[in-house]
């Protein structure tokens, strides 16, 4: 049976839950399409969440690996296509860490993109109409911080082990205190998540679709 790893991040930013752990802790242990789902939640933190990440690898030997965070003010579930190598970081972690403009690998390459099918699970998500997009930019925080690590990770062991990171927005608990916020329910999430796992599973070709951006 394959082994998918997904993971999700603790609250941050003052936030009281983190909509990405509310989502995924659902799926843990879920059979889904003949592979078992394990959810992993990771601390908040830089460097840390790295260690407690492979970790995870080095423990369940995963067959395909999705990290999932938050994106407040994020209108749709973002499938990101790219991690940049470096830490600059808007508002202080978990641990009081602050980086401004280091290399998360030191001599690392500039980049590593996705190699989930983001396009096909794009274009699945929507299909099942939840409202869905390719992302050019992870940030520059942990989030962007873990996807990068992650593929960095898997690009070591011969990239035979596909990755990549999806955001969400707020759930709707978050918005109702932040006027005008866009949100998404926890259920729609879970479903997301569900597809775009499948999809990961059984694509091994991603489809030609535009889904570029002009800025």
């Amino acid at each position: 049976m394959k082994t998918v790893l997904i993971t999700a991040f603790e609250p941050f930013g003052g936030e009281a839950i983190n909509p990405s752990w509310e989502a995924v802790r659902q799926l843990d242990e879920l059979r889904l399409d003949g592979a078992r789902i394990v959810a992993r939640q990771l601390p908040c933190v830089f460097g840390e969440s790295l260690n407690t990440l492979y970790a995870a690898l080095d423990q369940l030997q995963p067959d395909l690996v999705i990290a999932v965070g938050q994106a407040g003010g994020r209108t749709d579930i973002s499938v990101e296509r790219v991690a940049i190598n470096v830490d600059d970081a808007r508002i202080s972690d978990n641990q009081g860490n602050q980086p401004v403009d280091q290399p998360i690998v030191a001599e690392g390459p500039a980049a590593w993109l996705s190699t989930l099918p983001i396009k096909a699970m794009v274009a699945a998500l929507r299909d099942a109409g939840i409202p869905a997009s390719v992302s050019q930019t992870a940030g520059t925080y942990v989030c962007n911080h873990v996807m990068y690590g992650l593929l960095h990770r898997l690009a070591q062991q011969g990239g035979q082990v596909r990755g990549g990171f999806i955001h969400i927005p707020y759930l709707p608990q978050q918005a109702a205190n932040l006027p005008g916020m866009a949100s998404m329910a926890a259920d729609t999430v879970v479903q997301a998540l569900k597809i775009a796992i499948t999809t990961a599973l059984h694509t091994q070709q991603d489809l030609r679709l535009v889904g570029g951006a002009t800025h």
